[in-house]
C-alpha cells in the first residue's frame, strides 16, 4: 500500500517501525462525493478514516461540531464502541485512507499511547501529551545558573569592629552573616561565630570580629551552574557561598535559598518580595516572575499550577508595593484588589492592570492622599511591566476607588442597565480578589452585589449573552483551522475564540447560582456540587481552558524570546499534529458549552 502515508501526524507519530508496517499492509484509499455520508449514527464502522484531500464535517443532530481536514483521522471512538454516535459528511470531494478495524485493534493492543490519542477523551489525550514532555523540569533546573537564584546582599564590616557592633548590623539587616574586611583579607562572620564569641569569654563590645571570622572564603561565579554550587557546599561543608564576579562581590548564596530554588523557584521570588525595601528591589522581583513562568512551563508544569503560583506571587508583589507607597492610615482603611484573569488566578504572562481600591466608610485619609498613593501605585506597576488598562479599570481612575458604601451605586447601575461597558465592568468586578489591606471591605461589597442579583432572567441573559461578543471569531474557528498554512490565515485568537466563552459562560452560571468562588475551575466544581452542571462537561471545560491557556502561553513565550511584544495570537501552522488534534477537541467543547449557556439563559442562536 501507498508509502506516502503521513506518519508524522497524530496519533500515528507514536508508532514504531513494525507498527507502521501494519498500517501500510492494511490501508486502502477511498473517494467520497460532496455531501456523501461516510458514517451515520448507529452504523457499525469497519475502518478508521484518515483524510488525504478535502474536508469532512461531524454533526450531532443538525449541529456541526467538528471539521476534519488533511492528515486528520476519525472516528476512533465509533470504531472501538462498535457503532457511530455522530454523522460524518463530506463537505466537498474527499480522498481518504481507510485503515481496517482489525489493524486498528492490533495497534491499540500493542501501543497504549496510540489508543489513548485515537479514541480517548480530552483529559486522557492531554495526559499523553504531558507524558511526552516528562523529565524536562529537572533538566531545566540543572541548567540554571547561580545568578538566577536568590542572592542575599553582602554587608561588610571592618575587622576591628566589636562583636556587639557586628551583631547590631546583622540584626538591622536581617542577615545571618557579614563579610569582614581586614586589610587585604576578606572573611566571613556568621551566627556560628556569635556562639563562639559568647563562649570565648572576652567582653563582646571590645572583642574584634577579625578574631572569630573565617578568612578561607568559598566563592563561586554567578555564571556557574547551581548544581556546582551545591557540590561546593557539600565539599567544603559550608552553608553559604560568596558569589563573586572577578573581584566584585555580587552577594551570598545561602544553602536554604539554593535548595528552595531547586525545589520551588517561587520561594526565591517570595523572599525577594518580602525583603524588598524599595520599589527598585520589587522591579527585580517582577522580572523574575516572567522568567519563573517560562521555566515552569518548559519544565512541564501544568498551567493550572502555574496560574496559582503566579497569582500568589503577584499578590505579594502588589501588596508589598502598596505597603511601600501608601501611608499607614490608608493601609489600615482600604482594600486593594485585582480583577479579571489576575483575580481568577488565570493570568500567566503580564497583562493590563485591572485593580481597584475600596475605602473604609468614614476614613480620615484625605482625597488628595488617596489620589497621590494610587497614582504612584499605578506608575510602579507600569514600571514592573503591567501596562495601563485601556479602559481605565485601575486605581488611578477615581471611578475605581470608592468607599464601601459608594460602590453600591455603580454596581446597581451595571446590573440594571444593558450597556456593554457596564456589563463588562460587572464581569470584571465579579472576579475581584483582595491582595492588600482589609479584605473584609471587599467581602462586604461582594455580598451586597450578590444580594442585588435576583432571578431576573432578562438581566442574567444580557450578562450571559457576552459569550457571543466575538461572533466573527467563533464563526470562523473551523474555517481558520481548515486554512492552516495559507498566508494571512494562520493566526487564531484563542482568548476570543475559546478562553473567553468558557470563562464568561462559567461566570454567568456562577452569578446566577450565587457561587462565591472567583476561579473558573473552582466555579465549575461548585456548579457540579450544586447539581447545576454535569461533572463530565465540567472536566472537559477545565481541560479545554487549561489547554488553550497553555497554547497561548507557549506562543507568548516564543514572542518574548525573539524580543517581540506578546500579541495573544497563536500561529496554527506551527502547531504539532497532536496540538492541532487537541485544539479541535477543545474548540468542540467550547462550541457545545455555548449551546448549553444559550439554552439555560434563553438566548437566541448566535
Amino acid at each position: 500500500m501507498p508509502s506516502a502515508f503521513d506518519f508524522s501526524a497524530s496519533p500515528f507519530d507514536c508508532l514504531d517501525a513494525a507498527e507502521q508496517r501494519i498500517v501500510r499492509d492494511s490501508v486502502d484509499i477511498a473517494y467520497f462525493r460532496p455531501d456523501e455520508t461516510l458514517l451515520d449514527p448507529g452504523m457499525a464502522p469497519s475502518h478508521l478514516f484518515v483524510v488525504i484531500k478535502g474536508h469532512v464535517t461531524q454533526y450531532d443532530g443538525d449541529e456541526p461540531v467538528a471539521t476534519f481536514g488533511p492528515s486528520d483521522c476519525f472516528d476512533g471512538r465509533s470504531l472501538v464502541a462498535g457503532r457511530a454516535s455522530s454523522r460524518f459528511v463530506a463537505s466537498e470531494e474527499v480522498l481518504a485512507y481507510q485503515l481496517a478495524k482489525a489493524a486498528v485493534n492490533e495497534l491499540i493492543s500493542r501501543n497504549a499511547t496510540f489508543g489513548a490519542l485515537l479514541f480517548s477523551d480530552l483529559s486522557i489525550k492531554l495526559g499523553a501529551l504531558a507524558q511526552r514532555h516528562s523529565q524536562r523540569e529537572m533538566q531545566a533546573l540543572t541548567m540554571s545558573r547561580v545568578a538566577e537564584a536568590f542572592l542575599r546582599q553582602a554587608h561588610v564590616v571592618d575587622g576591628g569592629t566589636g562583636i556587639v557592633g557586628v551583631a547590631a548590623v546583622m540584626q538591622a539587616q536581617h542577615s545571618s552573616s557579614v563579610l569582614v574586611r581586614d586589610g587585604p583579607r576578606l572573611g566571613i562572620f556568621t551566627n556560628t561565630g556569635l556562639q563562639r564569641a559568647i563562649v570565648d569569654g572576652r567582653p563582646l563590645a571590645t572583642l574584634p570580629v577579625r578574631d572569630l571570622a573565617t578568612f578561607k572564603l568559598v566563592t563561586i561565579s554567578p555564571d556557574a551552574p547551581l548544581f556546582d554550587a551545591l557540590a561546593l557546599m557539600i565539599e567544603h561543608q559550608v552553608h553559604r557561598l560568596v558569589v563573586a564576579d572577578g573581584e566584585h562581590i555580587t552577594g551570598l548564596l545561602e544553602q536554604l535559598d539554593l535548595l528552595s530554588f531547586l525545589s520551588n523557584h517561587s520561594y526565591v521570588i517570595a523572599v525577594q518580595i518580602a525583603q524588598a525595601r524599595d520599589l527598585a528591589a520589587l522591579h527585580s522581583a517582577a522580572e523574575r516572575i516572567t522568567r519563573f513562568v517560562a521555566l515552569l512551563y518548559r519544565g512541564g508544569t501544568k498551567v493550572s499550577q502555574i496560574g496559582k503560583l503566579v497569582q500568589a506571587l503577584n499578590a505579594k508583589l502588589f501588596e508589598r508595593a502598596w505597603q511601600l507607597i501608601a501611608p499607614p492610615a490608608l493601609l489600615a482603611d482600604s482594600c486593594l484588589f485585582v480583577m479579571g484573569s489576575e483575580g481568577r488566578g488565570e493570568q500567566l504572562l503580564k497583562t493590563d492592570q485591572d485593580n481597584g481600591l475600596i475605602l473604609r466608610n468614614g476614613t480620615a485619609v484625605s482625597a488628595a492622599g488617596v489620589d497621590q498613593a494610587c497614582l504612584r501605585f499605578a506608575a510602579a506597576l507600569r514600571d514592573f511591566g503591567y501596562p495601563d488598562c485601556p479602559g481605565g479599570i485601575m486605581v488611578s481612575n477615581p471611578a475605581w476607588r470608592r468607599s464601601a458604601s459608594d460602590f453600591a451605586a455603580p454596581v446597581r447601575r451595571w446590573l440594571l442597565r444593558p450597556e456593554a461597558e457596564g456589563l463588562m465592568a460587572l464581569a470584571i468586578f465579579i472576579d475581584a480578589h483582595a491582595v492588600a489591606g482589609d479584605a473584609a471591605l471587599l467581602a462586604q461589597v461582594r455580598a451586597e452585589t450578590d444580594g442585588l442579583i435576583s432571578a431576573d432572567d432578562a438581566l442574567l441573559g444580557r450578562f450571559a449573552a457576552a459569550i457571543d461578543s466575538f461572533p466573527d471569531e467563533s464563526a470562523g474557528w473551523w474555517n481558520r483551522l481548515l486554512l492552516i498554512g495559507e498566508p494571512g490565515k494562520t493566526m487564531l485568537d484563542l482568548k476570543k475564540g475559546g478562553i473567553f466563552p468558557i470563562v464568561h459562560g462559567v461566570r454567568s452560571l456562577a452569578l446566577r447560582d450565587h457561587v462565591a468562588a472567583t476561579g473558573t475551575v473552582a466555579r465549575l466544581d461548585a456548579l457540579v456540587a450544586k447539581g447545576r452542571l454535569q461533572a463530565a462537561l465540567a472536566t472537559d471545560l477545565a481541560d479545554s481552558l487549561h489547554f488553550l491557556m497553555a497554547l497561548r502561553l507557549k506562543a507568548g513565550l516564543a514572542e518574548l524570546d525573539t524580543g517581540r511584544p506578546v500579541s495573544g495570537g497563536v500561529a496554527t501552522d506551527r502547531l504539532s499534529s497532536l496540538e492541532r488534534d487537541l485544539l479541535k477537541d477543545a474548540l468542540a467543547v467550547v462550541k457545545r458549552f455555548k449551546v448549553l449557556v444559550r439554552h439555560q439563559f434563553h438566548l437566541g442562536a448566535a
